[in-house]
């Protein structure tokens, strides 16, 4: 397994999707900036939820997580200051 750890800014609205037939209910996808680069971002279940109800564009935020086979971020926990 791996880890990351990154501080960011959203650059794009937060997407919200249900899952069917899988061990996820639900999704939340969004990009992020690292310096000069665009990630996106994924988070399932519970912080989906979070994602979706708390973040807007333009919120820094730091999160931890993992590296998938697609160089997308898979949420395990997030933190925003100021909050």
């Amino acid at each position: 397994m791996n880890i990351i750890f990154l501080e960011g800014k959203i650059i794009s609205q937060i997407e919200y999707k249900f899952i069917i037939n899988n061990r996820n209910n639900a999704i939340s996808i969004f990009k992020i900036q690292v310096e000069d680069n665009i990630i996106i971002i994924k988070g399932y279940d519970e912080i989906a939820d979070f994602c979706y109800g708390k973040l807007k564009i333009g919120d820094e935020i730091y999160l931890q997580g993992s590296i998938n086979s697609k160089m997308e971020i898979i949420i395990q926990e997030i933190y925003i200051p100021n909050e």
